[in-house]
């Protein structure tokens, strides 16, 4: 397997080529230490995620591991060569090499998009209030609304009082209605700094009337200063009215003209789909529900805020092209902007959005790669034999230790074959996995290890949970590292105040962290 240097690879992150820069340790181990624009691709997850985050089979695909720890990345070129990937190379001497060259190693998670917002906030000077001082606007009747940038779910887990959810690339597009006395102040939340300060310079983007300021440290400041949250509100703002739709769509061309915002048409993008030397991604920025009730062909659900918040999620080829579509422009162009700024060259706005061509509707079923073995094991047959079976269940450990089978051993599929080589040779072995699909992935790596007998539950955990049979909680039975998720720091058992300081202050740093790595190219306007 051919290998690149530290330097060599530095180099290249600083070019204009296409290179997929993929991490293929866990997404825990991965967030101690990793490269800046590293994605990170699990190897236990591999076919299940890299068809749809390099879509090009061509594509230069780097891959990082921590070779002193285990032999992920070694595995994962070998796979991603059986997968059809034909320009695969390793980075010699992984983390470890990468950081004896002097070279900038990163914690957390989304850097790339979290240390943006760190940058615009220290460009642009964006206004910000501490919660103290929202806390005794809300106690004396200021004149103001609160906005939750976050999408609903983390909205619906905790609230400021008040706030009304309106997600990332929403705001431009709804606030009109829910703000519309332009002496009322807004302030935009998240649940740490990023969004925030994203979602309230957005709005100053798009020139309203209003004061708008970010709470500092969002719901985590919040808490760390002694106030409640809500938990469980329902409030969403709603799809703009007429006069507050006209309101948006000046303000998208106004913030299309400050910051290049260009416009494709549906045939020019498809020609680029044609293109053997391009990655071309079709993204929806719309809200999840309106995805489902009509998408066009192809593109995949990335909420406008959440594209730039965790950028790396939805994209893993640098210096590709990006085509983002909604219904009228206002969502995708505010999106577009943040992305340009974020150093992205190739975005664009699809002319005519959602009716550019006929919808889909539904979920767009991600790109599955290799093989699959067939799960034949129903919950019936399982519950009548459970006492004389090993099941293993290869879900996320967060989810394992919500609930799982009884009895059921846990381990990350990377793993499997560990596992598997300590049980006796006469084993009945029952994969198992949320939905049931990783587990059908992983089924026939396992059967070919030759060691009893291996077959994969019908519809996964989650139809055992379905027919409301018997589960159990906790983090029994792990076999192995449980290094497979990286908790939010209000995520964690204990000293939670702790991770909510460390992560608020690991934030700030990182402009300073940026700065030394010099591989962003962030813009200012």
């Amino acid at each position: 397997m051919d290998k690149i240097s530290p330097l060599d690879l530095r180099r290249l992150l600083q070019g204009d080529a296409e290179l997929a820069l993929i991490d293929v340790r866990e997404q825990g181990t991965f967030s101690e230490a990793h490269l800046l624009f590293a994605v990170c691709i699990p190897l236990s997850r591999l076919e299940l995620l890299v068809g749809d985050l390099i879509p090009r089979s061509d594509t230069l695909i780097v891959i990082v591991d921590d070779s002193s720890r285990d032999e992920f990345g070694q595995q994962a070129a070998v796979r991603l060569v059986e997968l059809g990937y034909r320009n695969v190379v390793l980075l010699e001497g992984g983390v470890e090499a990468w950081q004896a060259a002097n070279l900038e190693l990163f914690s957390g998670v989304n850097v790339p998009s979290k240390a943006f917002g760190e940058f615009v906030e220290h460009q642009y000077n964006t206004p910000r209030l501490a919660a103290a001082e929202v806390k005794e606007m809300l106690d004396t009747g200021t004149n103001m609304v609160i906005v939750d940038s976050r999408p609903f779910d983390e909205y619906h887990n905790m609230n400021i009082p008040t706030a009304t959810d309106m997600p990332g690339a929403e705001l431009a597009y709804r606030i009109h209605d829910v703000a519309p006395d332009p002496e009322t102040m807004v302030v935009v939340n998240c649940a740490g700094r990023t969004r925030s300060i994203i979602g309230a310079q957005s709005l100053i983007n798009a020139g309203i009337p209003n004061r708008v300021a970010a709470l500092k440290d969002g719901t985590m400041g919040w808490h760390l200063a002694g106030f409640e949250l809500e938990h469980g509100s329902t409030r969403q703002a709603q799809m703009p009215s007429g006069p507050a739709l006209e309101k948006a769509l000046a303000a998208a061309e106004r913030v299309s003209k400050r910051f290049g915002v260009s416009k494709v048409n549906a045939e020019e993008v498809e020609s680029w789909l044609q293109d053997l030397d391009r990655t071309t991604y079709l993204l929806d920025v719309r809200s999840p529900v309106e995805y489902l009730q009509g998408h066009l062909p192809g593109f995949v659900n990335a909420p406008g805020g959440q594209l730039v918040q965790a950028t790396d999620e939805y994209v893993a080829v640098k210096n590709s092209y990006l085509v983002l579509a909604d219904d009228v422009g206002v969502r995708a162009t505010m999106t577009a902007s943040w992305l340009i700024q974020m150093g992205w060259q190739h975005v664009y706005v699809l002319e005519g959005g959602t009716d550019a061509g006929e919808l889909e509707t539904g979920i767009r079923e991600p790109t599955l790669l290799g093989d699959m073995g067939e799960a034949t094991v129903t919950t019936d047959a399982l519950a009548s034999t459970l006492d004389k079976v090993i099941v293993i269940d290869l879900s996320l450990s967060t989810e394992y230790e919500n609930q799982h089978i009884p009895g059921a051993l846990w381990c990350v599929r990377a793993r499997l074959h560990e596992v598997i080589d300590g049980l006796p040779e006469t084993s009945v072995i029952v994969l198992t996995s949320t939905d049931g699909l990783l587990a059908k992935v992983a089924l026939p790596d396992a059967q070919a290890l030759g060691k009893g007998d291996v077959q994969a539950l019908v519809g996964g955990t989650k139809q055992w949970v379905a027919e409301h049979r018997m589960t159990v909680s906790g983090l029994e039975h792990v076999r192995g590292d449980t290094d497979d998720v990286w908790y939010k720091p209000y995520e964690h058992k204990g000293a939670q105040e702790k991770f909510m300081r460390d992560y608020l202050t690991w934030e700030v740093a990182l402009v300073e962290q940026i700065e030394r790595d010099a591989t962003a190219q962030f813009r200012l306007f």
